[in-house]
């Protein structure tokens, strides 16, 4: 058997460890609590980690177990409850672990309704849990509050304070969404938050880590591409893929210039004032790893690979990475010495290998197997480290670590799993979308590792776009023929008085009318050929 299959079956062992911990002891509480064998809620009392778990479980080809879960939350998981979730995380995990079970669904045998994936019972949860969120984003900038009472909307006393990630991460789930089910308000919510952070930006091009989303005004000055900021950059890279997006991309690309003159120092990132760009925390945060995999989605390869090698040194320092990490003294930074089995070095060593096909990228997802199974292997799963130093664990498995570390890692070890298609193998849709090509590759993963496929939503907005032309047709045989006079008076009146647009409308459309969603280019390679070649995204004709 060779090595990489032997590290499948590993992580495969991992993973079961893990997950049947969580369901003897800890079910159906959010999380379990590895040293206590049992349960808590953390993030809003909905089977957290089940739902994280979810398409994990058909990655590494778990069929029946995929259909047990999926019926059982649909029978079990309400979101009218009293409850104070985050924004964020709710948005990340628990949509965008609907979203992506939802669309894997098919896939697992489960029988799916003839509208799919337009349609199913997965995506309407998924709808459900994000309608719990739009309050939130009731404000008047449009970013929205952090927390929400998915009962009673939010709470008076709620403060407006909230990181810039909170802010910038919902645009890969609230467009699927949209795209999915016909809904725009997710889609305009998603981008009218980004807007509005992105007229925030300091003179010098940078943002800070928390802004006050009434005000505008930021609390929190420290830029650099860490904890509070980092899946905003992320999904401006991500969203501009999938959706095709050139004004998202556009903005990435201003900032990346901004990060690279202020902020990268010898290949390392560090925090400065987003202000006058002077450096305020020399530090390395574990959260920051996901950098060089996304330095790779637009082609940024050399820079990548020196960044994961310095990020790969402090790996080998430890056994893990440190929260934070000082880089003047090469040591922890006090109360900041934990390792909660983050995947984010995993899933950049994920992005490189696929991309080099460098060895070096095996060998880090070989130390990671060694160092979680070693140090933080316990009868009832695997526990958080609170000291990197010493090895002292914590009471707590985060669910991102079955939804995202071990995912990447098996991703890492199997190159030939579903996920990495390359366009060969694809399969139809159902009902009015049976000639849609769906699962073709090109999938999107989000901020918690949950795969999206762009092609899916290009198949319902092409469905959309002709409903939608069918009614333009229906409603202008309905309406009578307007007379001469009528036109010519019309035609006197825009003479005198040019339309005023809005940034959204386009010339080349009727005043008031909107430009279409951009659709994807072809639903059999949801990339376009100019932006991506073996996985790497040009933004040039390369």
């Amino acid at each position: 058997m060779g090595l990489i299959n032997l590290f499948q079956l590993k992580i495969k062992s991992m993973f079961y460890h893990a997950y049947n911990s969580y369901l003897d002891h800890a079910y159906p509480y959010d999380e379990l609590r590895p040293l206590t064998c049992d349960g808590q809620d953390t993030w809003g009392s909905v089977s957290l980690t089940l739902i994280d778990a979810l398409d994990t479980l058909l990655i590494l080809g778990n069929h029946t177990e995929f259909q047990r879960v999926a019926t059982l939350l649909q029978d079990t998981v309400d979101f009218d409850i009293d409850v104070n979730a985050s924004v964020f995380e709710t948005n990340i995990r628990v949509v965008g672990g609907l979203l992506s079970a939802h669309l894997l669904s098919k896939r697992a045998g489960m029988e799916v309704e003839p509208g799919w994936p337009c349609s199913g019972p997965l995506l309407r949860m998924a709808e459900d849990a994000a309608r719990k969120l739009l309050p939130a984003f009731q404000t008047p900038t449009g970013m929205p509050y952090g927390t929400v009472n998915l009962l009673r909307g939010v709470n008076p006393t709620e403060t407006p304070v909230t990181c810039t990630a909170g802010v910038g991460t919902f645009i890969l789930e609230f467009s699927a969404l949209s795209r999915l089910t016909g809904d725009p308000v997710f889609e305009d919510v998603a981008r009218k938050a980004l807007r509005s952070l992105w007229k925030t930006r300091s003179e010098i091009g940078l943002v800070g880590n928390h802004i006050d989303v009434l005000s505008k005004k930021w609390v929190a000055q420290d830029a650099g591409i860490g904890a509070g900021v980092d899946s905003y950059f992320e999904y401006l890279v991500k969203g501009s893929i999938m959706l095709q997006d050139e004004e998202l991309l556009s903005m990435f690309l201003e900032y990346d210039k901004a990060i690279k003159n202020y902020t990268k120092f010898d290949d390392w990132y560090l925090w400065v004032q987003m202000h006058k760009g002077t450096v305020s925390m020399p530090v390395f945060q574990s959260l920051e790893a996901f950098w060089p995999g996304l330095q790779s989605l637009i082609g940024e390869l050399d820079s990548a690979l020196r960044t994961f090698h310095n990020y790969y040194t402090v790996w080998r320092q430890f056994g893990g990475l440190p929260e934070f990490y000082s880089i003047p003294q090469g040591y922890t930074v006090d109360k900041r010495e934990g390792y909660p089995l983050r995947p984010e070095l995993i899933e950049s060593a994920m992005y490189l290998y696929k991309a080099t096909g460098d060895h070096t990228f095996l060998q880090l997802g070989r130390d990671a197997v060694e160092s979680i199974e070693k140090i933080t292997r316990v009868p009832c799963g695997y526990a958080s480290v609170k000291d990197i130093r010493d090895h002292k664990l914590d009471n707590r498995m985060e669910s991102f670590f079955l939804a995202e570390t071990i995912k990447y890692l098996y991703l890492l070890f199997d190159p030939d799993n579903f996920l990495h298609n390359s366009g060969l193998d694809f399969e139809l849709g159902t009902g009015p979308s049976e000639d849609c090509v769906l699962g073709a590759g090109g999938y999107i993963f989000n901020t918690e590792a949950h795969p999206l496929d762009p092609a899916a939503l290009h198949c319902c907005s092409r469905k959309q776009e002709e409903r939608r032309e069918l009614q333009d047709i229906l409603l202008n045989l309905s309406e009578p023929l307007a007379s001469p006079q009528d036109t010519q008076s019309q035609e006197t009146d825009s003479e005198t008085e040019p339309p005023v647009m809005d940034p959204s409308e386009s010339i080349a459309l009727k005043p008031g009318s909107r430009r279409k969603a951009p659709l994807l280019s072809c639903p059999m390679q949801p990339f376009s050929a100019r932006l991506a070649v073996m996985g790497q995204v040009f933004t040039d004709g390369t």
